[in-house]
């Protein structure tokens, strides 16, 4: 086990502990406004319109959260992906260029004689 990794993983989850709470308050604040415009619900009404729109809020979110980490994960494979194509091409023109410096080295070499 890697100590940093740990770290690193659970500071990951702390931040996103961290900011799904601070959704689910302005989830709530916003459903608060709603309802201070209905100034005519009973409480009872009030707080029922509140559950359904914080529920509705956080669906939403968590909607949007997902489909977000999907793209992530498919960008993360692109990138990947090209990346190690970047890297063979370098590779491959790196032995190219050895190649050629050697050949001409051996070639002037071969004609100084």
């Amino acid at each position: 086990m890697d100590p940093d990794k740990d770290s690193a993983r659970g500071l990951a989850q702390l931040a996103g502990y961290l900011l799904w709470n601070a959704e689910v308050e302005e989830a709530r604040r916003q459903a608060g406004r709603f309802t201070d415009e209905l100034p005519w619900l009973t409480t009872a009404q009030r707080e029922e319109v509140e559950r359904v729109y914080t529920a509705n809020r956080l669906d939403a979110s968590r909607a949007m959260l997902c489909r977000i980490s999907a793209r992530a994960t498919e960008l993360r494979g692109e990138y990947d992906a090209r990346y190690h194509r970047l890297k063979a091409r370098c590779v491959a023109a790196g032995v190219v260029l050895v190649g050629a410096v050697g050949g001409a080295c051996t070639a002037v070499t071969l004609l100084a004689r």
